[in-house]
């Protein structure tokens, strides 16, 4: 890790140390710089705002080990990582998903869920039998249902495990991929 990194890294820290301890919205950056121990100017260098961090925090944190080689294959165990991460700094991520950016957070997640379900869709349907108009409707469809879950159970304090939820998920999936696979075969 680049010293860059490192710093950012401890900014980071020390930001989500504070929103375990109170609403992101009374958080100012003479907070952050006292907790990371270092000056605004630092801060400065490295974000523009508290925002900035914000994105910082949820980008690396959680949407790259997302991302990363998702595929169809291995969606399912991406999802549980994500859900994990979540859950392990819970009070971070239900703090931080009540600010303005969980907005940009749940566009982003549903747009790459979108891409991963068009894949799906595409695999089970090939070229021909379901138009591309259809194909993006039913990927956006379950898009919107899983980042829904999500962010709904997020909200409602993580009562179930992040097993639990991926198995969950993971099992409509299955499902209605095989009832598509049935139902394309019979038609």
């Amino acid at each position: 890790m680049t010293e860059q990194n490192d710093t950012k890294q401890i900014i980071a820290e020390g930001f989500k140390n504070l929103m375990s301890k109170k609403p992101f919205a009374k958080i100012t950056i003479s907070d952050i710089t006292t907790e990371s121990g270092f000056n605004r100017q630092t801060f400065y260098y490295h974000f523009h705002d508290k925002y900035d961090l914000l994105n910082w925090i949820f980008y690396n944190e959680a949407i790259t080990p997302f991302v990363d080689g998702l595929s169809f294959d291995n969606w399912s165990s991406k999802l549980l990582t994500m859900l994990n991460t979540i859950k392990d700094d819970s009070r971070f991520y239900q703090n931080a998903l009540q600010t303005s950016y969980g907005d940009e957070f749940r566009e982003y997640v549903q747009s790459v869920s979108s891409n991963v379900f068009s894949e799906i869709i595409e695999d089970i349907a090939g070229h021909g039998g379901v138009s591309e108009d259809d194909k993006r409707f039913i990927a956006e469809f379950f898009s919107f249902g899983i980042v829904g879950t999500i962010l709904k159970w997020v909200k409602t304090g993580m009562r179930e495990s992040p097993q639990v939820i991926t198995a969950h998920i993971e099992n409509l999936v299955n499902d209605c991929k095989r009832l598509a696979i049935s139902r394309y075969l019979n038609s």
